[in-house]
């Protein structure tokens, strides 16, 4: 079973695009993703910005790599890091606490991710 950092059954994040390392809409990790893609997040234009600053251009499509760009309101499961240095930058994007893994604990604390949870917390209907 794959739990949330609330604790409860892990749901899924996001189809469209369909996201997670494992490309499956779950922000669950496993070997070889060392990314820790475990935060389910909504982009923002101010967060997208960030990341490409940051080196990560997560707007441009990378069809070699399955992936198609986000625009402002996608949801992505997110590397747990780079959420971590939005947040200590100030411009964290909101997240779906029930589609984000519980390892994501090791880096950050739920009440930070608890002040930017979604107001509709629950991840994408199966």
């Amino acid at each position: 079973m794959r739990t949330n950092v609330l604790g409860t059954a892990l749901t899924c994040c996001c189809r469209q695009p369909m996201t997670g390392f494992y490309r499956d809409g779950y922000c669950r990790t496993g070997p070889g993703d060392v990314g820790l893609h475990t935060v389910c997040i909504e982009a923002t234009a101010d967060f997208l910005r960030f990341s490409a600053a940051r080196g990560n251009d997560l707007s441009t499509p990378m069809p070699e790599w399955d992936f198609p760009g986000l625009e402002p309101g996608d949801r992505w499961c997110l590397c747990v890091t780079r959420w971590k240095e939005a947040l200590d930058a100030g411009i964290a994007p909101p997240i779906c606490l029930s589609a984000s893994h519980e390892s994501a604990l090791e880096w950050v604390d739920l009440d930070d991710l608890k002040a930017h949870a979604l107001d509709d917390p629950g991840g994408v209907t199966e």
